[in-house]
Order: structure tokens, then sequence, then C-alpha cells
């Protein structure tokens, strides 16, 4: 029985076109389905049979999960056109000490010491954290696809060189690698169409050359002529 779909979810920031084109070049009879979800549910979805495989932002917890570490995003810090760190092309963590640093609720980086000041609220996601920064009442700091999927035009970003970085990884089950999560293994790892499941291409039987006739021109025989 052909599977009539292949579910993938992705989480913002994350812009899986160029696997999708990939895959529809190469495996034509089942289509490739993209889900848009926020990254703490795409895991969940994955363990209770809603999708086939997620784009996910690390660490989350492995239990009976295949996970394979892919990029490191850039963090960089959102702030008004305006605002003094505009004038710089990158900043530290310690540029940030008298900036309220705002800490959305579904905020992806990790931190052990928040930098900055506290912001006056925990906004409820990245999109309510992106309108407090245009209002003035603080900066966020977030993987630079975000801030690009957040993008206005009276807000800009900057690196910050010494801060936490998201890690995207590939998630499906243990139990669920079937042979179309095999193809997207190779899609996203870049194998060619001949292993894409880690197969090693056939090679063509050698034939045994048939011996070389020797191509040396042989001295022409003189023949005496009667005197």
């Amino acid at each position: 029985m052909t599977k009539s779909e292949f579910r993938l979810a992705y989480a913002p920031g994350v812009t899986p076109g160029k696997w999708a084109r990939v895959w529809a070049e190469r495996v034509r009879e089942v289509p490739l389905r993209l889900i848009q979800m926020p990254a703490a549910e795409a895991v969940l979805l994955l363990r209770n049979g809603g999708v086939d495989a997620a784009f996910v932002r690390l660490p989350v917890d492995r239990e009976a999960l295949h996970v394979i570490p892919l990029y490191l995003e850039t963090t960089v810090m959102v702030v008004p056109k305006d605002h003094a760190v505009a004038a710089v092309e990158e900043v530290e963590l310690a540029d940030l000490a008298d900036e309220h640093v705002l800490e959305p609720l579904d905020e992806d980086l990790a931190w052990v010491d928040r930098p900055g000041q506290p912001a006056f609220t925990r906004p409820e996601s990245t999109a309510d954290a992106i309108e407090l920064v245009a209002s003035g009442a603080g900066v966020l700091l977030l993987p630079q696809s975000l801030a690009r999927l957040h993008h206005r035009k009276d807000l800009t970003y900057r690196t910050v060189t010494d801060a936490p970085q998201s890690q995207i990884g590939l998630a499906w089950l243990e139990a669920e690698t079937t042979d179309l999560m095999e193809d997207l293994i190779g899609i996203v790892r870049g194998r060619t169409p001949n292993s894409s499941r880690g197969r090693t291409p056939q090679q063509p039987p050698t034939r045994k050359k048939p011996p070389q006739k020797d191509s040396t021109p042989k001295p022409r025989r003189r023949t005496r002529r009667p005197t």
C-alpha cells in the first residue's frame, strides 16, 4: 500500500523549501506536506503520530526519538532603528547591561545567566515581544531566522557574538525509520539519489579487455632485382 503523503512539521524560522523541492523530484509518488507549528508543539505532535518527522529546535527530550543535529543559528538583538546599537555591526552580552531584555514565554534560547535587566512583563510569544520592542519597552534576543520572520521596517537587528545559539535538528520516532524517512534523511544530508538511503551505488561489472593487436608496422621485405 502506497502512503498518501509524508507529513513534515517545522518550527517557525526554519525554511524547508529547498528540501521540499528535492523531495518533489525524487519521491514523486508521495507528496510532502509541510506543517509549520510552534517549536514546543512539534515533538508532542510527532510522538502522537500527527506527523512523520519534524525540524525542531534543540535540545529536545530524545526518548524514543532519533535526532540528527543540522546547523546552528546566529543569535541577534532586535532593537528600534534609532537605537544606539543600530550604529554598530555586532555587540557582546556585556553591552546589554543596562538594557531591559524581553523574555517571551516561547523563547528558543537556553540561558544560564540572562543578560541585561528584566523587562516589566513576559510576553506570551515572540510576536508579542517584537511589538514591545517596537514600542520602546525593551530589546529582544532571538535566532536570526526568527528576526527575519518577524521583520518590521521600524526595527533592525545586530549579531550578539557571545550569546547562546539555537540549533536545528531533524527528529523522528525510532520505531518509524521507514523507507520514506530514509529518503528524507538522504535529502537533508545532501546525498545523491543513488545513495539517499545509505546504499552504495552499484558499480557495473568490469569486463576483461580482449588482447590488443600489435599495431607496430612490420618492416617490408626487400626483393632483389635481377642484374
